[in-house]
């Protein structure tokens, strides 16, 4: 048997295991919409953070911390700076945290510090503290400009703000 062939057989023997399928049986049938949503990719939860007159678009993180920030917005916060890398504010409520050493922190990363601390870093660099992740700058390329070298005033918000 050649191999191409040997390859074919394994592949339907595992979707006959896989599948449950019982010799004789036909497999229930697949709706091209179940397909077509199974092939996607999900996509993450958005929120849009406003600097100014920028407004940069944030992917959420699929956990707890997130979706309750989530649920706070719309959410205007004075952020102060912090070691030329970073700008925090403490939040009004608690987030859930399951914090955790990232090692590196990249332009862009929104992650929550203790369990109220809002942090948004606009440099590259390695840290050695444990964070939970909320999300993450989409396009981080001009946060750092954007968000200038003292404390910066910041809406996040579910929707894009229209001018």
């Amino acid at each position: 048997m050649a191999i191409g062939h040997r390859r074919t057989l394994s592949l339907l023997l595992g979707l006959l295991v896989l599948g449950g399928c019982e010799a004789g049986q036909q497999p229930a049938p697949v709706s091209h919409a179940a397909a077509a949503a199974a092939s996607e990719k999900p996509k993450g939860s958005r929120m849009w953070m406003t600097v100014g007159e920028r407004r940069f678009a944030i992917t959420l993180s699929d956990n707890a911390a997130a979706r309750e920030l989530a649920a706070q917005l719309p959410l205007t916060l004075d952020m102060a700076e912090l070691n030329g890398n970073e700008k925090h504010a403490e939040l009004a409520k608690a987030l859930p945290a399951q914090a955790s050493r990232p090692g590196t922190i990249h332009s862009g990363d929104l992650m929550l510090y203790g369990s109220s601390t809002l942090v948004l870093f606009y440099l590259r660099f390695d840290s050695p503290y444990a964070y939970t992740r909320l999300g993450r700058v989409d396009d981080p390329v001009s946060l750092a400009q954007a968000l200038g070298r003292g404390a910066v005033r910041v809406v996040f918000s579910s929707q894009k703000i229209s001018n």
